[in-house]
């Protein structure tokens, strides 16, 4: 493993645990077991770990990366120079306090930054996302992540570096190969054919992800509402923790009950409406990043 450190000072604000375990990602796993026990604030001094595979113009070569977070710098472990996948996976080049300021003044939006300050957005590879995201539905966060776990055990590749063996997310071809019981064996339930069959559309060259980036953003929507198993809100989680739409805003049970507690006149009805409206009410371009702030600050019990 390579080793190295990004100090704090050159990214601003930011909160590894945050990041990792509010629910925008089921990539990562902690080394110590602690995923989503949030009985430590913050995360000390926990080590993250993820598999990375080969992102085009960031890294040619699929990766082992772990990090951590002290109080000056993060950390890391990884097969390859991690600076640029850390950058590119955990958007430490967004200038969060310029993002946060052009977002509505609006004291429930206030405190959710002032207790997750340093929060940001993540790039998650764009299929294994999806399949994240497919599994999300009616699920808390903590048995999505061991759902993901357990594709990745079950079917990705084995890495082995320094003695300790990572799995791999599974690639297209991997997860369309099991039978739908094989998936259910996994607690996967009646997402089991969704995956199977999405990954089968990715494996074989039908529709990938990827392909909706640089639509419009209600373009890109309704494009990745082709696969299986996947509606308006899967699709948005996709557009905002993968591909770059930084505008939006997953309707999600958590954002329906802070619109209607907090912003009714933005409920219009349709999903379509409603959310152009809580999207415009969040201050447009980076919707999706108070969106988040809001979803991880009412899920942790803020309010």
């Amino acid at each position: 493993m390579e080793r190295g450190a990004i100090p704090l000072a050159d990214i601003g604000p930011f909160d590894l645990q945050a990041t990792v375990e509010s629910g925008q990602s089921y990539l990562w796993d902690r080394a110590d077991g602690g995923m989503y026990d949030q009985t430590d604030a913050h995360g000390g001094d926990a080590w993250y770990e993820t598999v990375v595979p080969p992102i085009e113009g960031v890294g040619n070569d699929r990766a082992v990366v772990r990090v951590r977070q002290t109080d000056d710098r993060l950390e890391w472990e990884s097969t390859t120079d991690a600076v640029p996948l850390l950058t590119h996976l955990l958007r430490l080049d967004d200038d969060l306090d310029a993002i946060l300021a052009a977002t509505p003044d609006d004291p429930l939006l206030d405190r959710a930054y002032d207790a997750y300050r340093g929060m940001r957005l993540v790039r998650d590879p764009p299929f294994p996302c999806l399949v994240s995201f497919i599994c999300s539905a009616q699920m808390r966060v903590s048995r999505i992540h061991r759902m993901q776990r357990a594709l990745a055990r079950t079917y990705g590749d084995e890495l082995v570096v320094d003695g300790e063996t990572y799995h791999a997310f599974p690639t297209p071809s991997q997860l369309a190969a099991p039978s739908e019981g094989a998936l259910r064996d996994l607690k996967l339930g009646y997402r089991a054919p969704y995956v199977q069959r999405t990954a089968s559309m990715v494996a074989g060259g039908e529709a990938t992800p990827e392909d909706a980036r640089g639509r419009d953003y209600e373009d890109a929507r309704t494009y990745l509402t082709q696969f299986v198993g996947v509606g308006e809100k899967v699709a948005d989680c996709v557009l905002l923790f993968s591909l770059d739409y930084l505008e939006a805003v997953p309707l999600d049970t958590w954002i329906r009950s802070a619109i209607a507690d907090h912003y009714p006149d933005c409920d219009r009805g349709s999903y379509a409406d409603t959310s152009r409206a809580i999207r415009e009410r969040l201050g447009g371009a980076y919707a999706g990043y108070a969106q988040t702030y809001l979803f991880y600050y009412l899920r942790a019990g803020g309010e």
